[in-house]
């Protein structure tokens, strides 16, 4: 779900790079959500600064001006980490997480497009807070985020009292991707496959604890997708 065009600039004052992330026309609400996030979470660890927001004069849509980060693609990138360099992101993008659930917030689309990592200065950024949201006790949030490879069970069950543990199934499937060198680690072609991916590896015992626990009614789908 793209609601941005991203470019690449140069702030004309120190001649630095910087990146211009122009939003498409969507609900101002949702505009100001995402620049109030990223203002909460100035200078915390890992996360991608916001320099400036800007507006173009004619048509008003909103641009933010975030710090540039040289990233090498993730496809590039992971297959050449040894053992030390995947603790060491790892650990840098749970900085970056415990930061912004410290604040309130989850980020709700972790996935490797999302983390910028400029290996040479071994520097790591959690970019695109677009779909990020304030984190409220017995809140019903949608369910329709994260990136289908990262999504959390709770997502694919429709249970919609998430909380901000749905970022760490996401990083969890990075660690997975990297340590076992496949990408994505669960690779559905839809939804349900999804979930069918995960219970492959994880088994379906958890999955219906869950389920019973929150009472959750589970698709009829499933039933035949899952083997119940």
């Amino acid at each position: 779900m793209c609601a941005a065009k991203v470019f690449e600039g140069i702030n004309i004052v120190n001649d630095e790079k910087c990146i211009i992330k122009v939003l498409k026309p969507v609900k101002k609400k949702k505009i100001k959500r995402e620049i109030k996030i990223l203002q909460n979470l100035a200078g915390g660890p890992n996360i991608v600064a916001l320099l400036d927001v800007v507006r173009d004069p004619s048509s008003k849509i909103p641009s933010l001006i975030t710090e540039y980060v040289h990233n090498v693609d993730f496809k590039v990138l992971y297959p050449r980490f040894t053992d030390f360099d995947v603790r060491f992101y790892m650990f840098e993008l749970l900085k970056a997480l415990d930061y912004c659930h410290s604040k309130g917030i989850m980020h709700r689309d972790v996935k490797p497009h999302n983390v910028m990592i400029d290996h040479e200065r071994r520097k790591l950024r959690l970019i695109d807070w677009g779909l990020a949201e304030f984190y409220h006790p017995r809140t019903a949030y949608n369910v329709r985020v994260a990136s289908r490879y990262f999504k959390g069970p709770e997502l694919l069950v429709d249970f919609q009292e998430y909380d901000y543990s749905l970022d760490m199934w996401s990083f969890g499937c990075m660690f997975a991707s990297m340590i076992f060198r496949k990408e994505p680690f669960f690779h559905g072609h839809d939804n349900y496959d999804q979930l069918v991916k995960i219970t492959k590896v994880l088994g379906t015992e958890g999955l219906y604890q869950y389920i019973d626990k929150y009472d959750i009614a589970l698709d009829p789908q499933y039933d035949e997708l899952l083997g119940k």
